[in-house]
């Protein structure tokens, strides 16, 4: 072997060694994923009921059938839903009614500038159609929003429009992360300080309950992109109709919630499963990044969630994403994924654990 064939071997050792030495980029580190440990089926199984036939798209607006699904969803930390009743939004939510509305406010705390962002802790701020829930008694004059946090599986029925403590008691008691990013690490304790997950400020929010039904979301949000609007609404009426077909009870309405001032408990809420093991709440939701794969579907399964058997369910506590959903797949994910813990690969676009590691297959 030549002079020049050993250098240019030393040299490709070297550079390999050094690219294996090498840290990780920030985004490289945000975005580290893990095989999920659940069980999956290859396709969705065919309707057994007389479905709804996938809807008509206009010119233009045609389904992504060709790339890849796995993989396809964006990195974040925790969803927030924000209670609006409506079932769709300007193409900015934080632009509806004139930029007064919780999304806004969020977003000016935990937004790119916000003086609590953390690039390693997304917090995806998303407009729902859920209600929110009415001012509790002691309070009618009160007007308030409410919000879900997932997969943190929380709800937190009344943040105060009149005031801004609220907002940032929701981010410092619930939004933030319990541990920074390695990232961080160099920062000054003040920063990171700002940083942390602060739990003396959810005494400040009265009335948060655990999210306990399974929440099923649809990307609905017409004033982003029509084919969401169009199949946003067509598979929310079929999850509806499918569900207590197969024993979920599915809730409708707002969570009435009446909580003492200073959080002395709940005394009643109305609007929770009436006696059965299982229940559902069905919503759309604003933009959630690939409007190309629509139907876009993403159910979170609660902590304490069963099979339909009673045995530990396997996605307890996680989010899973699906695209391309027709109305013919959703009997298949009511009885697959909501009632046995099993993914349908073809559908899967990722998921979410409740701890915040994206998982994909």
């Amino acid at each position: 072997m030549t002079v020049h064939r050993l250098f240019a071997r030393a040299c490709i050792r070297s550079t390999s060694a050094t690219a294996r030495r090498r840290p990780q980029s920030p985004r490289a580190l945000a975005t580290k994923t893990s095989p999920p440990p659940f069980p999956t089926t290859p396709t969705c199984p065919a309707p057994t009921c007389a479905c709804a036939p996938p809807p008509a798209l206009p010119e233009g607006f045609a389904i992504d059938r060709d790339a890849p699904l796995n993989g396809s969803i964006s990195n974040y930390a925790q969803h927030v839903l924000v209670c609006t009743g409506k079932d769709d939004w300007p193409s900015r939510i934080e632009e509806d009614n004139a930029g007064d509305n919780l999304v806004a406010d969020l977003r000016e705390l935990v937004g790119p500038r916000g003086k609590f962002n953390d690039p390693f802790h997304n917090i995806s701020i998303l407009a729902s159609s859920f209600p929110s829930s009415p001012a509790p008694k002691q309070r009618p004059e009160l007007q308030t929003s409410s919000v879900y946090i997932l997969p943190q599986f929380k709800y937190v029925p009344f943040l105060p429009r009149v005031s801004f403590d609220s907002v940032e008691a929701l981010v410092r008691g619930y939004l933030q992360p319990e541990a920074l990013h390695p990232m961080h690490d160099g920062l000054s304790p003040i920063h990171r300080d700002r940083l942390l997950r602060k739990p003396a400020y959810q005494s400040l929010l009265w009335g948060v309950r655990d999210v306990r039904e399974v929440v099923v979301l649809i990307c609905g949000h017409g004033g982003r992109d029509r084919r969401c609007g169009i199949y946003g609404p067509l598979l929310r009426d079929e999850f509806e109709k499918r569900l207590p077909e197969k024993g979920v009870e599915v809730l409708k309405g707002a969570l009435d919630v009446e909580a003492g001032l200073e959080g002395e408990g709940r005394a009643t809420i109305q609007g929770e499963a009436s006696g059965r093991e299982r229940a559902a709440r069905v919503g759309l939701i604003s933009h959630i990044g690939g409007h190309k794969y629509a139907g876009n579907v993403i159910v979170y399964l609660p902590p304490t969630l069963t099979t339909e058997d009673g045995r530990p369910h396997p996605l307890a506590g996680h989010g899973i994403w699906y695209g391309r959903v027709e109305p013919a797949h959703v009997e298949g994910i009511v009885t697959e994924t909501i009632l046995k813990g099993t993914v349908i690969e073809e559908l899967f676009r990722g998921g979410i654990r409740q701890d915040g590691q994206i998982l994909r297959l």
